[in-house]
């Protein structure tokens, strides 16, 4: 293992650069598994998540083949425990030597930088895991399904409820109709923003652990301030929505059927209305506290819909009278005892009963327990599997199909992120899903797909259109 590696320099400038790189590598390069053979899978952002998701590859028997980060002090730890292993602190360098070996890439990263990550690796031909969010933008998570289609690759964001038997089964019971007709679904998170902040201003020296330029990945060069690396700022990262409405709005999402706007869960046209009631502008950071009303059109035989989107603590929630609206639906307080986050949830209202989940869609149940007493149990038609990780490590040997796909994973976190986008203007924004546009709010519009460093852009031919339109 080497100490500080930097790029190569028999690769230079545009050649390194990220759309540039593309170009030289656009087409299927996986290598064929056999068998009895072990994936070979690097893990790119190897913190706290990512240090989770390394272990898991051993456990379930597939191989690490290559680390990379751009902190060059998480590399001491892997030293002993994977000596073997080459680290790197420039995913591109790692994708370029490790080309001929690799089978699949998982990432955990900060969010400006995933669709950097995993758009490049599919490229390459590489079955791609991404932690969430999966994206920063809309035009990212737009680009990302398109490139995983004509790449043809096994996808995954991480949404680890999705993998659970009672998400699977309450999925299906939802589609069989037992709850009734769904028009009305509120997804949650207790916990605020940080509000209002200033721009950090200043110069620090690099520390000489770092890789700032490869940290910046596709954000605006700009001078070293550690307060950059903070996930609380609209260009780094992507607020409440992106981190727990990922995981939150499965359900619902899948439950009332939107992807049949982008088409990719059958075909209905219309344009989603979205509305932000922010605590007050913060064009910076995310703000204190958000409602946001989604209200969906109509899908085939589906109804039109409203999704409300609330983040806000506990007291806040009760202060505004929400949670005791949400206790009112469910017929008690919507608390799930033993979850990380137990007062976070969701409810999908239908017209015979309500779906009530905890913040991660793993444990879900039916109301009133009078009506409904037994538990879900296991899914009869959505395959059981043994974990999340596991799923996408069989879907890359060609087992099956991810649940959370960027199929599925994409168009949920562009609804997601139309909420950030929202909280910056005062009128409710139409948006067409197809066309992947606002269309009457320019300047919403142009922020689906903000600018990006030359050198990273996404070249994905179907994303072009938004490129136009950002610049």
């Amino acid at each position: 293992m080497s100490d500080r590696i930097g790029r190569r320099t028999m690769l230079q400038s545009a050649v390194w650069g990220v759309g540039s790189w593309w170009v030289l590598r656009n087409s299927r390069s996986a290598r064929a598994v056999q068998a009895n053979e072990k994936l070979n899978l690097a893990v790119v952002g190897v913190g706290r998540r990512g240090t989770a998701l390394a272990e898991a590859v051993g456990r379930v028997g597939e191989r690490v083949v290559a680390l990379c980060d751009v902190d060059q002090r998480r590399a001491a730890a892997w030293q002993d425990k994977l000596p073997e292993v080459p680290w790197y602190q420039d995913f591109r360098q790692m994708l370029d030597e490790q080309d001929s070996r690799l089978d699949g890439v998982i990432a955990a990263l900060p969010a400006h930088n995933h669709t950097a990550v995993g758009a490049a690796a599919m490229a390459q031909g590489k079955h791609v895991y991404l932690e969430k969010p999966c994206a920063r933008t809309v035009g990212e998570a737009r680009a990302l399904r398109r490139i995983a289609t004509k790449q043809q690759v096994a996808t995954q964001m991480g949404n680890q409820g999705m993998a659970t038997d009672s998400f699977r089964r309450t999925l299906e019971l939802i589609q069989d109709g037992v709850v009734g007709e769904i028009c009305e679904a509120h997804v949650w998170f207790a916990h605020g923003g940080p509000g209002p902040r200033e721009l950090p201003t200043g110069q620090q020296p690099v520390p000489d652990y770092l890789d700032w330029d490869v940290w910046l990945g596709p954000l605006a060069l700009r001078p070293y301030h550690p307060a950059w690396m903070s996930g609380m700022w609209r260009e780094v990262g992507a607020g409440n929505l992106g981190y727990n409405g990922s995981h939150g709005m499965n359900l619902t999402f899948k439950g009332l059927r939107l992807g049949a706007l982008w088409g990719t869960d059958g075909h209905a046209a219309g344009t989603i209305r979205v509305q932000s009631k922010p605590a007050e502008l913060s064009p910076h950071t995310f703000p204190r506290w958000q409602t946001v009303l989604y209200d969906i059109p109509a899908r085939g035989d589906l109804p039109p819909a409203r999704i409300h989107w609330h983040n806000a603590t506990r007291a806040e929630l009760e202060r505004q009278g929400i949670w005791q609206q949400l206790t009112q639906i469910a017929g008690q307080p919507p608390v799930s005892e033993g979850s990380w986050t137990p007062e976070s949830g969701s409810l999908l209202v239908g017209s015979r009963g309500v779906v009530h989940t905890n913040a991660h869609n793993s444990i879900c149940r039916l109301l009133p327990e009078s009506r409904f007493p037994e538990p879900v149990g296991p899914p009869r038609r959505l395959p059981r599997i043994p974990g999340h990780e596991r799923e996408w490590m069989a879907a890359c040997r060609g087992r099956g199909t991810p649940l959370s796909n960027f199929d599925h994973s994409g168009p949920v976190m562009e609804l997601l992120l139309l909420g950030n986008v929202a909280s910056l203007f005062e009128e409710p924004l139409e948006f067409d899903p197809q066309q992947g546009r606002i269309l009457n709010n320019e300047d919403a519009d142009r922020l689906l797909n903000p600018p990006r460093r030359e050198d990273w852009q996404l070249d994905d031919p179907a994303n072009q259109a938004l490129q136009t339109r950002s610049g």
